[in-house]
């Protein structure tokens, strides 16, 4: 192992650790989720390719909606390793688990800017991604009959990290079948409206996909996701299995 590799998987156990060390002094709540999940890229032309991801979260096997979700953004490929994405996200969390952390479900509408950079060590793929959130999200509030709506939209800005790793486990000719994965995602709350707490997610991911052809993949995902709430009175430990489906067109030719 080089003294790259070293520096990352010293940085991913330092994200756990901190994760971890906010963990103490909070009420707590644990969810088995299960979360199925879509992602396309459509390439446009040599450069320019249209996105579209969108995912359905589950609390507890299939009893409690968690979230949805839909995340439309265009890309832009400026080097062989390096791209550009502007997007738009709209998020819909539930009230679930037991404490919850909303009272009632949660709208959130987000334009985000990305920038991802990927690049192979040896068969090893490695792919460092850094999304700004631009988020507007719907705080709830008591009516006067006792009930809860939402009362406003508020701004808040979070900045997320994944660092992922691919390693191709079969091989066909000169394409990858089988792989692993493993990585990390952190979730930052920034600027004057960002909460008590400075972690807003960490997610440690490991798993495994299959690619049926150039077009066609599954992946087949355990995710661990830690949540604070925005008061960081409630901490979330949810384990997670994630089932995904890639698609990657290429309408250029």
């Amino acid at each position: 192992m080089n003294i790259i590799s070293k520096k990352k998987l010293a940085l991913l156990l330092m994200l756990s650790l901190i994760c971890s060390s906010l963990m103490f002094g909070q009420e707590k709540s644990s969810n088995n989720d299960i979360w199925l999940h879509y992602f396309g890229k459509n390439k446009i032309t040599e450069k320019f390719s249209f996105s579209f991801e969108a995912t359905m979260r589950y609390a507890n096997g299939f009893s409690e909606k968690q979230q949805y979700f839909v995340r439309p953004s265009v890309d832009y490929q400026f080097t062989k390793i390096f791209m550009g994405s502007l997007g738009y996200s709209h998020y819909n969390t539930y009230s679930y688990g037991n404490p919850s952390l909303n009272k009632i479900a949660i709208p959130e509408d987000h334009f985000w800017i990305q920038g991802t950079f990927v690049y192979n060590h040896g068969d090893l793929k490695i792919s460092h991604r850094l999304r700004d959130e631009f988020r507007y999200v719907g705080v709830a509030a008591m009516q006067s009959n006792g009930d809860f709506a939402i009362d406003h939209y508020e701004y808040r800005n979070r900045m997320r990290y994944m660092l992922l790793f691919n390693y191709p486990l079969i091989k066909n000719a000169e394409t990858t079948q089988l792989f692993a994965l493993f990585g990390d995602e952190v979730f930052m709350n920034l600027g004057s409206n960002a909460g008590k707490t400075f972690l807003n997610q960490n997610r440690i991911i490991g798993g495994v996909g299959y690619n049926f052809n150039k077009n066609h993949q599954i992946q087949l995902s355990y995710i661990h996701q830690n949540i604070w709430n925005f008061s960081n009175t409630l901490q979330e430990s949810n384990p997670t299995v994630r089932v995904s489906y890639i698609t990657n067109f290429d309408f250029s030719k």
